[in-house]
């Protein structure tokens, strides 16, 4: 765990995370004042339908073809998108760390059930589960975090386990088990913190997963009809697509750029928490000796 302080100053000075974290704030910035700079329903109709952007200076990003302000569900769709990610990703990690570090650590017997069951989940696509979910639950936000959640947690498993599988020999596993230390306080206090670092890189990838994968429900349909998010606004834009293709274009630039921050901030994590890779980079032949 000692090497997370150090790579959060090496991550300081990443230039990729310095733009992640960037885009990223505005983002948060736009969820966290949506509600103060737009406090009536972005779903309500407040004008004139086709308006461009630039057109009224009311509505800078223009309307939709209800006459929504596209401003508003921008910044509203900004607090569901990051809810749906984070929510979802947390479930996911939950789960993937809870069947990770039992297989890794239990035993063959209880790694073949738990990989068995990691491999079932694996065999159906998850966006398609997701789509059975929530069409069988119905479209809300609740079903829709909690089907993303539980069709996403394979992979954290899978990496999870390999970690406490190549860590439970170590020295200070063995100390602690001479001392008498419970199952539970080896898993959760000795080897979990250690197995951390890959962890922490792959749960940024979850979130960006999980924002696409809500945005590709709301295009379908299967979106919460009570809430306004990115892809509900792609989805109601494509009706309009050739004469008024901003409908599509700004929501669609806003996942993107959410997106792109959050893999750019998982690449920089990745390198920070991993300086030896940037050692193993091919060094330039010397100059020949005169």
């Amino acid at each position: 765990m000692k090497q997370i302080p150090l790579a959060a100053l090496r991550l300081l000075r990443t230039p990729s995370a310095a733009v992640g974290a960037t885009i990223l704030l505005i983002v948060l910035a736009a969820a966290a004042s949506a509600s103060w700079l737009f406090p009536d329903d972005p779903l309500e109709m407040v004008g004139a339908p086709f308006t461009w952007p630039g057109e009224d200076a009311a509505f800078p990003a223009g309307t939709d073809l209800m006459g929504r302000d596209i401003l508003a569900g921008l910044f509203h769709g900004a607090r569901v998108s990051l809810l749906v990610g984070g929510a979802s990703a947390a479930i996911a990690l939950v789960i993937g760390l809870l069947v990770g570090a039992f297989a890794g650590y239990a035993g063959p017997r209880t790694d073949a059930v738990l990989m068995r069951i990691t491999e079932l989940f694996q065999t159906v696509p998850s966006f398609l589960l997701a789509i059975v979910l929530v069409a069988i639950m119905g479209p809300s936000l609740a079903t829709i975090i909690f089907a993303l959640g539980v069709t996403s947690w394979t992979g954290i498993a899978r990496l999870t386990r390999g970690e406490f599988i190549s860590l439970r020999e170590r020295e200070f596993v063995r100390a602690a088990q001479t001392l008498g230390a419970s199952h539970a306080r080896i898993i959760f206090l000795e080897i979990l913190p250690n197995a951390l670092p890959p962890i922490i890189v792959t749960t940024a990838v979850l979130v960006a997963h999980a924002i696409l994968s809500e945005a590709g429900l709301s295009f379908l349909g299967l979106g919460d009809p009570n809430v306004v998010s990115w892809g509900s606004m792609v989805g109601a834009g494509r009706e309009a697509l050739r004469t008024a293709w901003y409908m599509t274009a700004l929501p669609g630039l806003t996942i993107m750029a959410t997106v792109l921050a959050l893999n750019l901030l998982s690449d920089a994590i990745n390198d920070a928490l991993n300086p030896k890779l940037r050692r193993h980079r091919v060094a330039p032949a010397p100059a020949a000796a005169r």
